[in-house]
């Protein structure tokens, strides 16, 4: 979609988009009615211009500017004018960016079937705020339809270009600049994890990433299952055995900081192409969702995109271990003991716990290669994240309450809320095993606890780490505020807070 930042001016034709502050509301102790919201300067003008069209209905529809509230005026007086929008922004005191940006969706929503509008923005003061809102708008008109060959065409959004009218247009643009890098890599996310699982497997989804990223000076290799056993990641290895799909690890670093050889931070992503639980086969119905189990490595991959994109200021390094888990006759099979990279020995009991297995090494071999100053790790790991967040939290466990509480902190000015879990050493002994180091499952309760007690016995003890579990928040049938039904691109904005707050400057 094509933005652009311009000065206000009253439109004097097309369709007008008006972002309204919330009426003041009358003293709780008496019956008046609230008060219909005021019209800014830029606003009331078009409102003259109409004949009073725009007040009159805001009186009539008892519009007061509730947030992200509309109300439609079609073909107001009789210029050229063809519609009126009114959005309501609710008390601008309390805008931020992820507010700014659901207000945004709200516009796309409204305005969709039209091909181009004009944004009013002028009780917006901050520019940060009226490039956010822009960003709301393109992120909603994301829509993957590639493989459609017949649709309805009153059914497809027509959108693909919006001027947003701002108090400052220049310094609006230059902020957009950074979100629209930032929407880039969810757009990247969002289309690896839409895509079929015969489309995207291990080498497809490396290859594709690498040429995403090389354009964006991402250096990138992908280690093959040769390279894979010769480091000894028997566990990642023995999940894809049973796949006719190669296994790989993508590695993929981005070096901005003004230190080359500063130490990284690390993000791990899970790959699971596609997961039928293997020998511990799942059940069928609902099993095509299975698809985006390599969420957690599209997130990284767009992270890195959009990290690049902005040229942020930040050593990082993203790794994604691909497989995909298959229940082939070489597959492995419930009581197999692979051994790890790092040497430990697992009793894998269900081989629907793959997950686990393949993070394992990858973490493993992230510390011994880039010796990382913190490690991010995110994937869609248990079902019982499901179970205890549904879909409006991912997980969040961590060694380190600092790195916790700095995610946890990101994730909600983005909106991606993190819901911190408990760990400890009556967890961790559910993961005895009675004949290797450990069990790759727990036992029936706490699972998303236990998977991560699991991960946390290859992280090295000076290394702050945490782990999300995003099973339940990277694909919503319904749609959320800022995506269409479909993958959601959960992550890219929370980690690419979390590393502006952090890591940078």
């Amino acid at each position: 979609m094509k933005v652009s930042f311009a000065k206000l001016s009253a439109p004097t034709q097309g369709v007008a988009v008006i972002a309204v502050p919330e009426a003041p509301k009358g003293k709780a102790a008496t019956p008046v009615k609230t008060a219909p919201p005021a019209l800014g300067k830029t606003a009331a003008a078009l409102d003259k211009s109409l004949g009073g069209a725009i007040s009159r209905a805001i009186r009539a529809g008892e519009f007061t500017g509730k947030r992200e509230k509309i109300l439609q005026i079609w073909a107001p007086g009789s210029g050229r004018i063809t519609r009126v929008v009114l959005v309501g922004l609710g008390d601008p005191k309390t805008l931020d960016g992820a507010v700014a940006e659901r207000i945004g969706a709200a516009i796309f929503a409204a305005t969709e079937r039209e091909t181009a509008v004009t944004l009013i923005l002028e009780d917006v003061g901050a520019a940060t705020l009226a490039a956010h809102v822009a960003a709301g708008v393109v992120l909603k008109s994301y829509r993957f339809d590639k493989y459609r060959t017949k649709e309805d065409k009153d059914a497809k959004p027509k959108l693909t270009a919006i001027s947003v009218q701002s108090v400052s247009p220049v310094e609006a643009g230059k902020a957009y600049t950074g979100l629209a890098a930032v929407n880039a890599g969810i757009f990247l996310t969002r289309d690896l994890v839409s895509e079929p699982a015969n489309v995207i497997f291990p080498d497809s989804f490396a290859q594709r990433a690498k040429a995403a990223l090389a354009k964006d000076g991402v250096q990138v290799e992908i280690l093959n299952e040769a390279a894979l056993r010769k480091l000894g990641m028997g566990a990642l290895l023995g999940v894809g055995q049973g796949s006719a799909q190669k296994s790989c690890v993508l590695v993929a670093r981005w070096n901005g900081g003004k230190d080359k050889a500063a130490a990284p931070l690390a993000l791990v992503g899970k790959g699971v192409c596609f997961d039928t639980g293997g020998i511990s086969l799942k059940q069928p119905g609902g099993m095509w969702d299975m698809k985006w189990d390599m969420a957690g490595a599209g997130v990284v991959v767009g992270t890195m995109q959009a990290l690049a994109r902005r040229k942020a200021k930040v050593n990082v390094v993203g790794l994604c271990g691909l497989v995909e888990n298959m229940p082939d006759a070489k597959a492995q099979r419930p009581g197999d003991v692979v051994t790890s990279m790092s040497g430990q020995t697992i009793e894998v009991q269900n081989t629907d716990a793959e997950g686990r297995l393949v993070l394992c090494d990858v973490l493993t071999y992230v510390q011994q290669r880039f010796k990382p100053r913190a490690i991010v790790d995110l994937a869609t790991l248990t079902g019982a994240i499901i179970a205890a967040l549904s879909e409006h939290y991912a997980g969040l466990f961590s060694n380190n309450d600092d790195l916790a509480e700095t995610l946890a902190a990101a994730g909600k000015k983005v909106g991606e809320r993190l819901w911190r879990f408990p760990m400890g050493e009556e967890y961790d002994r559910e993961l005895k095993s009675l004949i290797a180091d450990m069990k790759n499952i727990g036992g029936p309760r706490a699972g998303s606890i236990t998977a991560a007690q699991f991960l946390q016995r290859f992280i090295n003890k000076d290394v702050p780490w945490a782990h999300l579990d995003i099973a339940g928040v990277v694909w919503n049938e319904k749609g959320t505020p800022l995506a269409a039904p479909g993958a959601t691109g959960y992550g890219v904005r929370l980690l690419n807070r979390f590393i502006v707050d952090n890591y940078e400057g």
